[in-house]
């Protein structure tokens, strides 16, 4: 396909994204050993990562481990738990800190509270239970509704969350809470270093990955994707929809739960403005940019959205062009990289095949939402002038 004179491969974003396609149709056809041997990979990278040879590239202007703990290892989190009603359930959600927050809060004021002082473990527990019953509790009246109409209801249902916690006093109000305990592991116990920190961050994805895997690949995977792809045929084939979408919220929101858990107990401090609406619409993009329902892409978009900001933060090269320190500009370039991409490569930089076709037959995935609008020339359109 030629445009302007120019053909598409010429265009070096592309040429990344066709070696990422590449990649993810190599993954497809792997064996059994090929499959385990990448995996063990990934772990052994995972565990040098925070290694300070490393981190003085990736994050000059500030410590590298932190970084990986939040915003890095925070949002994956969150952005995996996001995938599940977004990317495999197709169910567009604006609200998903709300998730978040109550994981937060929950660790936050039963471990401090005098009248329950409970041990950070229960308290993380306690929270992804909450965290799965306010799901369903905002899903049960709501999914009936479809795309912007249930964009708008999770949006306001994030802001609801937010504001209860910014004028209620039993939990801090507007001063938030102070002093959370951190957790005790088998006699050790966590403290501010981050070290720590990031092997639990490290061990809370793997078991989520797992999860969501199994899930992805089970019956209720299955349906998810009928759901996704058309949500009228999937039920007239049988499909209860609204069940299996009420339990892609709650599974989503207790993925939520657990980042928020983890979050607060190495935090130390919470307040409502924690937890804004931007984190949402920052984790939603996390998702779309690296290619939601592929799970791969999921976490590649999770980390460039959480990365690229603290990398702009400190560069000599732009400090050198700017003329001045980077971290002033550094929000503008990272939108402007991210426009950069979605206007490039907008199924996503590592999109699974399925997600892939969605989009480019104009059915997009989340209800219409993010879909690519059917032309003239379009199969859809095509088919629906017979």
């Amino acid at each position: 396909m030629k445009g302007n004179g120019v053909t598409s491969n010429s265009n070096p974003l592309r040429r990344v994204g066709a070696l990422f396609d590449g990649a993810r149709d190599w993954w497809e056809h792997a064996r059994s050993w090929q499959r385990y041997l990448v995996y063990l990979a990934a772990i052994a990278f995972a565990l040098v990562l925070p290694a300070p040879w490393i981190g003085s590239f990736m994050s000059p202007g500030a410590d590298w481990t932190t970084v990986l703990i939040y915003p890095i290892g925070t949002y994956i989190l969150l952005a995996v738990g996001l995938n599940v009603v977004v990317g495999q359930a197709g169910l567009l959600d604006l609200g998903f800190v709300a998730f978040f927050a109550i994981g937060g809060y929950s660790v936050a004021y039963f471990g401090t509270n005098p009248d329950f002082k409970w041990g950070v473990w229960i308290a993380i527990g306690f929270g992804i239970l909450m965290a799965a019953v306010s799901g369903v509790i905002l899903g049960a009246p709501t999914l009936r509704l479809r795309g912007d109409y249930l964009a708008i209801v999770t949006l306001g249902f994030g802001e609801i969350v937010r504001i209860t916690a910014n004028n209620t006093d039993a939990i801090g109000g507007a001063r938030g809470i102070t002093n959370i305990p951190h957790p005790n592991f088998f006699g050790f116990q966590f403290k501010l270093d981050a070290a720590p920190y990031y092997y639990l961050m490290i061990a809370a994805i793997v078991l989520v990955i797992i999860f969501s895997v199994r899930l992805q690949k089970s019956r209720v995977g299955r349906a998810w994707a009928a759901i996704r792809e058309d949500e009228d045929a999937a039920e007239l084939m049988g499909v209860p929809t609204f069940k299996f979408k009420l339990l892609a919220f709650a599974i989503g929101a207790m993925i939520g739960g657990l980042a928020g858990g983890i979050y607060a107990s190495k935090a130390v401090f919470i307040e409502p403005n924690t937890f804004p609406f931007i984190l949402s619409a920052t984790i939603l993009a996390a998702v779309v940019l690296g290619g939601a329902g592929n799970l791969p892409g999921v976490i590649l978009g999770a980390f460039v959205i959480a990365w690229l900001p603290e990398r702009f933060r400190e560069s000599a090269w732009l400090e050198e062009k700017l003329g001045e320190s980077p971290a002033e500009y550094r929000i503008l370039l990272f939108g402007a990289v991210l426009v950069l991409m979605m206007a490039l490569r907008p199924e996503g930089l590592l999109p699974s095949r399925r997600r892939k076709a969605e989009l480019h037959e104009g059915t997009g995935g989340m209800g219409t939402m993010g879909a690519e609008v059917p032309g003239p020339d379009t199969e859809v359109s095509t088919e629906a002038a017979k």
